[in-house]
């Protein structure tokens, strides 16, 4: 488990924030397929908060992409480096996420967030943030559609239907099984929406979630409840 302190000049304020986001956004690259799914590594990133010991643990879990077994994991827990604001949690998670990340022995590949890419108010969330950063195809995996609108896809397994900000399409709502809630899937970096739906299909077998997701999830938590009873 790495510690992670807050990085130098780390935004403090909303606006510093904004200031940032504005201008990370303009580097995302929005042309490129991405890789293909079910080729090399598929990572899944995820935190887990104790916010009244102010304190955030991040999990890495690199899975086979053509198998879905685990190549390798890493976690770091760090302070929470910024106050809980909708539309920039990125702040409170990514120097935590790039510890794991960092700490991981092999290349991510593709990097599957537990949130949104475009599918962001200013159309910069978590999965865009950390693809601009560090230079990964990023793909956003979220459970709700947050602020946009969206018709039920059919009721079968693959089924899509677009996520809408007004006329603007900013993600899909995506059945990952038959009959069961959808979830919405964004672009973030160096991929596109066919392909991240793709990735996201091959990698929920069995679950609503994707593999990547659900292992992400319990290691941070695992790792959270760790730090706090040993802190």
């Amino acid at each position: 488990m790495t510690t992670v302190r807050i990085p130098a000049g780390w935004p403090a304020t909303e606006e510093q924030a904004r200031a940032v986001q504005d201008e990370l956004r303009t580097r995302v690259l929005l042309d490129e397929p991405g890789p293909p799914p079910g080729t090399g590594h598929v990572t899944g990133v995820d935190v887990a908060y104790d916010d009244e010991r102010d304190v955030v643990a991040a999990a890495a879990v690199v899975l086979d992409a053509a198998t879905l077994e685990v190549v390798a994991e890493a976690t770091a827990v760090g302070r929470i480096s910024f106050p809980y604001v909708p539309g920039l949690l990125a702040f409170r998670e990514i120097p935590t996420v790039l510890a794991a990340l960092d700490a991981l022995p092999c290349r991510p590949g593709l990097v599957v967030c537990d949130g949104y890419g475009l599918a962001h108010p200013r159309r910069f969330g978590l999965a865009g943030h950390l693809g601009v950063l560090t230079g990964l195809p990023t793909i956003g995996v979220a459970k709700n559609p947050f602020t946009f609108t969206y018709d039920d896809p059919d009721a079968s397994r693959g089924s899509t239907s677009p996520l809408l900000a007004d006329s603007e399409e900013v993600g899909r709502a995506l059945r990952t099984r038959d009959g069961v809630k959808p979830v919405f899937v964004s672009v973030g970096h160096r991929t596109d929406l066919d392909n991240a739906c793709a990735h996201v299909l091959a990698l929920t077998p069995k679950y609503r979630l994707p593999e990547t997701t659900r292992r992400a999830d319990a290691l941070c938590r695992e790792a959270l409840r760790e730090a706090t009873e040993h802190g």
